[in-house]
């Protein structure tokens, strides 16, 4: 298939810097859309993939999947863009498109497995996906968004990962008017959790362990903060919530949040993929019919109903902006937290 070269930043190797590379995109099909990337979002799944944390990890890597552009070029048979639409692509650049998930507008739960924006089998090159760390992007028609033209740009990019993974199950479990949502751990998850939560009338309460991201939490339109090291503070919600979204990216106990689930509650893992340690306490479970749960994104409907739904209530993400050149110290403060509360990459740095 034809090709053509672009500029990227990636790494060859888990123990190796992100770095400039020179990346093949295929030349563009009859349903196909290229964009110019103008923002990406740096997200914890990019690090854990430049470093294969995960496994898996095929080099030259090329990370990024909270992309927005511009679009230069569509195929002939591409009938919802056009050149100079603003356009964004998310975690996913394919799937079956014919499985019962699929079928259903839940790509993400797609049967065969769905194609990653970045380290994916790609069917066209034979060789694995690249991400947005990058000039352009060419991406079949299905898997393109459209962007609210009210919204930054830059801030709209992590809505695109972080907007999606917690948008989807505060739909799913139908979080609303009357309803009450939690959400434990403030990160890029868990603001764009709580300005969603809020979004849809739920009332909203961040978990935190110390009482540091307090104001935080209250200015992104959390309406109260629980100390989940304060046992006093605990038991004043026991049975409160309707719905937890738990962002928390490591091990941790989940025990002390079930006690605050409502009768028939959910707790959402969205954060965490592995082992429990410790085991969940099964007994307030059964007495209360209680769930623990787990998410991925959303699919590409649901993604585009997200954005609509931001364009509405001018919501976007908390961002700094940097420079592709600072993408390996951005991933050392990211492991520290330190960053309030998603990094962007202005990708005009990468013309440079």
């Amino acid at each position: 298939m034809k090709q053509f070269e672009v500029k990227a930043y990636g790494t060859e190797a888990a123990e190796a810097s992100l770095k400039q590379l020179s990346i093949g995109r295929r030349a563009v099909t009859p349903k196909d859309v290229e964009i110019d990337i103008l923002f990406c979002g740096v997200c914890h799944s990019d690090l854990h993939t430049a470093r294969n944390d995960w496994g898996g990890t095929v080099y030259p890597t090329v990370p990024g999947h909270e992309i927005v552009g511009r679009v230069t070029q569509v195929g002939s048979e591409v009938t919802k863009f056009k050149a100079g639409d603003f356009a964004a692509v998310g975690c996913m650049v394919d799937s079956c498109r014919e499985c019962a998930s699929c079928k259903k507008d839940l790509e993400q739960y797609c049967i065969p497995g769905f194609t990653g924006t970045y380290n994916s089998p790609d069917k066209y090159s034979g060789g694995r996906t690249y991400g947005g760390y990058s000039e352009k992007i060419v991406v079949d028609e299905h898997f393109v968004l459209k962007v609210p033209g009210n919204l930054n740009l830059a801030a709209t990019a992590p809505l695109l990962c972080a907007g999606i993974t917690t948008w989807s199950p505060l739909k799913h479990w139908k979080a609303g008017k009357g309803s009450k949502v939690a959400v434990i751990g403030l990160g890029g998850l868990g603001h764009m959790a709580i300005k969603l939560a809020k979004g849809l009338g739920a009332e909203v309460t961040l978990f935190s362990r110390t009482q540091a991201k307090e104001k935080d939490a209250l200015e992104l339109g959390a309406d109260a903060v629980v100390i989940s090291t304060d046992n006093s503070q605990m038991k004043s919600v026991k049975g409160k919530f309707d719905l937890i979204i738990d962002t928390v990216p490591y091990v941790h106990d989940m025990n002390p949040y079930i006690s605050t689930l409502n009768i028939s509650g959910t707790l959402v893992l969205v954060g965490y993929l592995g082992g429990l340690d410790p085991f969940l306490e099964t007994t307030p479970m059964i007495m209360g019919r209680k769930s623990v749960a787990g998410s991925v994104i959303g699919g590409i409907a649901e993604t585009q109903e997200m954005l609509d739904f931001c364009g509405e209530h001018n919501i976007v993400s908390e961002i700094e902006m940097i420079n592709i050149q600072d993408i390996n110290e951005a991933y050392e403060r990211m492991l520290k937290s330190d960053v309030r509360y998603r990094f962007v990459i202005d990708m005009a740095s990468l013309k440079k």
